[in-house]
């Protein structure tokens, strides 16, 4: 469909412990390129990350409005680990693909399950041909939450549609506790849904449908 411009930021992980560091923090198995969420001890959500391997170091990319709430967080654990935390935010702007485009060298590309990433320098320019009203329909018809609309701090990750992000088996984090009780006891609360029009309190409206998060019992009315 297109090119969307993400209101993102940048950050910069370094040292020898950076996977252990963000994999002690978050949700998924970090050992590489992934997606992982951030929670506060009440497993509600700090932000959602893409971990970008870069071989001596590694990006961290989220939502801008998050960032202050993410890296305060991060910043109080680095405790005795080796790692150095750099916000290159300014320097860079982040961009979706609903396609696999051709681009420069100096833009790093990643394929994530919400489409391909591109972070690129300011130095390169990149055609947007997405408004917010496409992207919309586009999270809508393939059920991708996004910040701002379905993932907020107010909701925990297997109630917006982050459960592949929640990874069943790996070490303690930050919040695990509740997520594994709510696991294995069926009992999540909330759903992530597409619905067609009208929708009362829809988190993302589109055209004809519309993404909400309900209750588990509504589900099947």
């Amino acid at each position: 469909m297109g090119l969307f411009r993400l209101d993102a930021y940048v950050l910069i992980i370094r040292g020898k412990d950076k996977f252990s560091f963000i994999d002690g923090l978050s949700t998924n198995k970090v050992e590489g390129d992934c997606s992982t969420v951030f929670t506060t001890t009440a497993a509600k959500i700090i932000d959602l990350v893409d971990v970008i391997d870069m071989g001596d170091f590694i990006a961290i990319v989220g939502h801008q409005p998050y960032k202050d709430n993410l890296i305060q967080h991060i910043s109080k654990r680095v405790l005795n680990q080796d790692i150095s935390i750099v916000d290159i935010s300014a320097n860079n702007s982040v961009y979706i693909s609903t396609e696999n485009i051709e681009v420069g060298e100096n833009i790093t590309k990643r394929k994530t399950w919400r489409g391909w990433l591109l972070v690129a320098p300011n130095s390169e320019t990149l055609s947007v041909n997405m408004s917010d009203e496409d992207f919309s329909e586009y999270r809508i018809e393939n059920m991708i939450p996004h910040q701002g609309y379905e993932i907020t701090p107010n909701v925990h990750p297997l109630a917006c549609g982050l459960g592949d992000l929640v990874h069943e088996a790996k070490g303690c984090y930050i919040g695990q506790e509740i997520l594994v009780r709510m696991r294995s006891r069926g009992r999540q609360g909330k759903k992530l849904v597409r619905l067609p029009n009208p929708v009362e309190g829809a988190t993302t409206t589109g055209k004809e449908y519309s993404l909400a998060i309900v209750r588990d019992r509504m589900i099947s009315k």
